[in-house]
């Protein structure tokens, strides 16, 4: 167990979550994501192949520049990238559409593709027993989809829900949802940016869960400092219990 207190920390009646890298490991699965979405692109429609893999980044880089709030929803995000890429192959619209969305039908299968560590259902299992839970997330993944959903009073994704963290607008609908002063909801995540100072600008208590051990000392973008640190998710129940 390890956690370390940065400022005192208010009475905590709820708790928002990041999902990605937090409550499991998202890093092999976007990797997976990829190789399988390149996959079938070049299997079903060959034509992608006369872009390079650096050719495909620099559009979605690109697209992003020009609607910026494509990077707050990243399927569309991909969508726009399948279906532009295939115009710029030679592809009329309707049919790079009709393609961006089957290639996308396929993505939302293989995002899903998440283990949950049993640690994880055993510690949201007893938070939910004491408080009300929010996932607030810049991705795409679906909670009831893995396994998560029943411990989630609410779900808000970027995108259809607004744009992605750190900007304010996701907390503030939590806040709104809990009916409580922003100091009283606890957010829970593994980014320095999106998660810890996200949180802190919409005036909620942080908490960083640093389970690779990195140095806030050496963190580029530790900016803001947590409320608390820890180092596993398990670590959230002897908090919960040291301040009952």
């Amino acid at each position: 167990m390890s956690l370390r207190f940065y400022r005192n920390i208010p009475t905590i009646k709820a708790m928002t979550f990041d999902l990605d890298d937090t409550l499991y490991d998202n890093h092999p699965v976007i990797v997976d994501l990829e190789q399988k979405t390149a996959d079938w692109m070049h299997q079903h429609h060959p034509v992608s192949q006369n872009m390079s893999h650096q050719e495909w980044r620099l559009l979605k880089f690109k697209l992003a520049e020009q609607t910026p709030f494509l990077q707050s929803d990243v399927s569309e995000w991909r969508f726009q990238q399948i279906r532009q890429g295939l115009m710029h192959l030679g592809y009329d619209d309707p049919k790079a559409s009709q393609v961006a969305k089957l290639a996308m039908d396929q993505v939302v299968i293989w995002r899903h593709q998440i283990e949950v560590p049993q640690m994880t259902h055993l510690v949201m299992t007893q938070l939910k027993q004491k408080m009300p839970l929010i996932a607030i997330t810049n991705g795409n993944v679906n909670p009831s989809k893995i396994g998560l959903g029943d411990y989630f009073d609410l779900v808000l994704n970027a995108g259809p829900d607004g744009w992605a963290k750190p900007h304010g607008q996701m907390f503030e609908t939590a806040l709104v949802h809990l009916g409580l002063p922003a100091e009283n909801v606890l957010h829970v995540g593994d980014n320095l940016t999106s998660d810890v100072a996200g949180a802190k600008y919409a005036g909620m208590t942080a908490c960083w869960i640093n389970d690779y051990q990195k140095s806030l000392k050496h963190e580029e973008y530790g900016k803001v400092l947590p409320d608390v640190e820890i180092t596993a998710l398990e670590d959230l129940l002897a908090f919960i219990e040291s301040r009952s």
